[in-house]
């Protein structure tokens, strides 16, 4: 694919590989984020990936722990991603 410009700011466009289990594609991003672009046939293995996602994501709970009065709070971390596609602009 060859480099894309952002047709709103013209900057140039971030291009990152796309890898599941269905093959790999492209996506081109504006580094000012003004909007991501690929090809047609890398939008229909995006939404697999994304639906393949969802369905091997589930709700992983732990059992909550006994409140006691020495306890501190835990660190704060980074949000788990809520889609697949989330991952891909880490």
């Amino acid at each position: 694919m060859e480099t894309l410009t952002c047709p709103r700011c013209g900057a140039e466009m971030v291009t990152h590989t796309l890898s599941s289990s269905l093959g790999e594609g492209e996506v081109s991003q504006c580094p000012d984020g003004h909007g991501v672009f690929l090809a047609r046939a890398d939008l229909g293995a995006l939404i697999e990936a994304e639906s393949d996602w969802h369905r091997h994501a589930g709700q992983h709970t732990a059992p909550m722990p006994r409140i006691t009065a020495d306890m501190t709070a835990p660190p704060v971390g980074k949000p788990s991603p809520r889609a697949w596609v989330e991952t891909l602009f880490d």
